[in-house]
């Protein structure tokens, strides 16, 4: 930074080496630690000559790292002590434990200043361990439905022909969706999800139907995660379950439905414009 004129002394105060030697003159040269020393004014000085402090300018004058007295000083005069004050307006390094929250402007300290770790932007915040995160994404991020387009009259493993994802009456999909490949579904991201299955069915007399929800968590194995049973009254019934399907990889956790049990006469029923038997994915926050 530029100063018209001297620019000031930056820094704590400091004593000057002491001037044990007195030579009949007024002019004397000041030093710290040998090296020559240059005070702001001769008001930003404390000078004591004989055990009496000294009025700056009327009993001494300074110019560079020379003081002045006001008149040549004789044998046993002691000039006891010169210090300066360097730049008044300077409060130097503040000691340890001195800054207290009053002393800081508002909305003075800056991201750059926190030493965190993790990424500081606008979609981050501060942690109580210190670290900076995204928030978590307590909204529904993902909501996809599929249903059965035509009547299903005998068992098959897995579902895989005639669904399509529901696309009448204003239907809206949330996120990016499930994939469906050969009757197995594919999750488009990690999360825990509710899963719901619904069937819609006619079951004759002494029959039951069964529509079933396997999960497989290595994209292997599948095991039975709920069933909807529907049991038989010759007549058209509904029913449905639900089940929290915990998706830590996309990879290897993975969804299929299964028809089973279906008798001569039963059915499950479909349609291309409205619901019957379906199957709804919600995604309600992150994996476990």
């Amino acid at each position: 930074m530029a100063y018209i004129g001297k620019e000031p002394t930056v820094g704590n105060f400091q004593v000057c080496d002491a001037i044990s030697v007195v030579n009949g003159q007024a002019a004397y040269t000041m030093q710290v630690g040998g090296v020559n020393a240059s005070p702001e004014t001769a008001n930003h000085m404390l000078v004591s000559l004989n055990g009496i402090l000294q009025a700056p300018t009327s009993s001494y004058t300074v110019a560079g790292a020379t003081i002045t007295f006001a008149s040549n000083l004789v044998t046993g005069d002691v000039i006891n002590f010169i210090q300066i004050l360097g730049n008044v307006l300077d409060l130097g390094v503040p000691s340890d434990a001195t800054v207290s929250t009053a002393k800081i402007v508002d909305a003075n300290v800056t991201l750059a200043k926190l030493s965190a770790t993790g990424t500081k932007n606008s979609t981050t915040f501060l942690r109580g361990d210190n670290t900076f995160n995204a928030p978590p994404n307590t909204g529904i991020t993902e909501a996809d439905q599929f249903r059965l387009t035509a009547s299903l009259t005998s068992d098959v493993d897995p579902i895989s022909s005639n669904l399509e994802r529901v696309d009448s009456d204003g239907f809206g999909k949330i996120g990016t969706g499930m994939s469906l490949s050969s009757g197995i579904y594919t999750f488009p991201s990690t999360g825990t999800y509710l899963i719901i299955l619904t069937l819609q069915g006619y079951v004759v007399s002494s029959d039951n139907i069964v529509l079933s929800l396997f999960t497989t968590t290595d994209n292997s194995s599948y095991n039975t995660a709920a069933r909807v049973v529907l049991s038989g009254t010759n007549s058209e019934n509904l029913g449905s379950n639900f089940f929290y399907f915990n998706v830590s990889n996309t990879s290897t956790h993975k969804a299929k439905f299964v028809a089973q049990s279906i008798a001569s006469g039963s059915s499950f029923s479909g349609s291309t414009d409205k619901n019957g038997t379906c199957f709804s994915f919600i995604r309600l926050g992150d994996s476990t």
